[in-house]
């Protein structure tokens, strides 16, 4: 086994890496409205969405085709080289999915593995080693316009679902809305299956024609649609309860009707997008309808200073991944060859292992995903009822035995 081939191993094991990490990243933007309501119960959510995912997966490779031939300039590079700068970028989305998920921030996968293809690609071949204008035209101008698009269709829906059910009992609507919820969150999970499956499995693709494996005009092979739609799901099955409570809970304080006008208003969007092949965010269209609900129901809360904090991570995710992309295949250029890949990585199994285990000191799980916002990502701790009380050992006192009675004689 040659030194190609082994970094090539390393570049599919790493895409399937960032695949998982798509998967619990965006969990929310199809499950975290109907969680929030009660339409569904938190683990039921993510394994229906799971199982979307899986399916949706197949349903299109268009998005897959951008991610292959409209990043890179494939002209300018081949072989090993372009097989590092893949790795690179792969790493620099992989780093910045799990920083913002254990902030609980609902960022752009999309934008951080088109960050981190971009910043490596750069760093080894210069401005001209990246397709300028196909990433102007499906990747900058989609991420404007899609939360700006989704807020405005959730806005219009929103209204219109109050205003036509303005007559309907609360508790019927309720009801009515939550069952509704189900079969708008199932769809917006299977559109995310043709959009961000899809971006893994450009990758991939782009790394089998560097390695010479199959030819860019080749069509994708099955077994690559089948690792990333398993991949994804896994991820999605997970459940990424800190941005799901993130978009359910500390955005806007969502009613059932919102939630499924905001489901409904993303997988047009998505599945739009993945028809025309572009690769969208789907967090930017899903963050845009929740918004968007909360804008067009009259006295809804939005809590725009989380609003704001999410706008600057989406502002600054693409140049920060470009960062790390850049520096790691700086760091493998240094060391050289398969060795500066296994470093790096080395560092990005190790940074992993650190992220997932701060995550747990402050866990946000099905058991807390729910609780009412209180200003902070980790619901602060509710004191249960004292129950020392009820398990203290209760002594039973001392029996009093009546003594002795005596009759007494008076004397006449």
């Amino acid at each position: 086994m040659n030194a190609e081939l082994i970094v090539l191993l390393v570049v599919v094991v790493t895409a399937l890496g960032f695949d998982f990490t798509n998967g619990f990243h965006d969990t929310g933007n199809a499950m975290a409205t109907s969680i929030a309501t009660g339409a569904l119960r938190p683990k039921a959510a993510v394994a229906l969405s799971a199982s979307l995912n899986l399916v949706g997966a197949f349903l299109s490779v268009e998005v897959a085709a951008t991610v292959a031939k409209g990043v890179v300039n494939l002209g300018n590079v081949g072989g090993q080289a372009l097989l590092t700068i893949v790795f690179a970028g792969l790493v620099g989305g992989i780093i910045w999915n799990l920083a913002t998920w254990l902030l609980g921030i609902p960022s752009s996968s999309s934008h951080a593995l088109f960050g981190g293809l971009i910043g490596a690609a750069v760093a080894s071949l210069g401005m001209n080693g990246v397709a300028w204008s196909g990433v102007l035209s499906k990747v900058v101008i989609p991420a404007a316009l899609a939360p700006l698009v989704a807020g405005l269709v959730a806005t219009a829906g929103t209204w219109l679902v109050y205003r036509i059910t303005s007559n309907v009992r609360e508790n019927t609507k309720e009801r009515g809305f939550r069952l509704g919820q189900i079969g708008s969150a199932s769809l917006v999970s299977l559109a995310h299956g043709t959009n961000d499956a899809q971006k893994t499995m450009g990758v991939i693709f782009l790394a089998l024609v560097a390695h010479g494996t199959i030819s860019a005009d080749a069509p994708m092979p099955f077994w690559v649609k089948l690792t990333c739609a398993l991949a994804i799901a896994a991820g999605t099955y997970l459940g990424g309860w800190r941005v799901i409570r993130t978009l359910g809970k500390g955005l806007v304080e969502i009613a059932a009707p919102q939630g499924m006008a905001a489901e409904a208003s993303s997988a047009a969007i998505i599945l739009t997008s993945s028809h025309l092949g572009l690769p969208l965010s789907t967090t930017h269209v899903a963050t845009g309808s929740i918004l968007g609900t909360g804008l067009g129901r009259k006295g809804a809360e939005v809590r725009w200073s989380v609003a704001r904090r999410m706008g600057i991570a989406w502002l600054i995710t693409l140049p920060s991944a470009a960062l790390v992309g850049a520096a790691c295949w700086g760091l493998v250029n240094v060391v050289g060859g398969l060795p500066g890949v296994l470093v790096v990585f080395a560092i990005l199994l190790a940074m992993a292992a650190w992220m997932y285990i701060r995550s747990r000191k402050e866990p946000i799980d099905p058991s807390n995903v729910n609780a009412d916002w209180d200003g902070a990502l980790v619901p602060a701790e509710v004191p249960g009822p004292d129950v020392s009380v009820l398990t203290e050992t209760i002594v039973p006192t001392e029996t009093i035995v009546p003594t002795e009675t005596k009759t007494l004689h008076l004397p006449n």
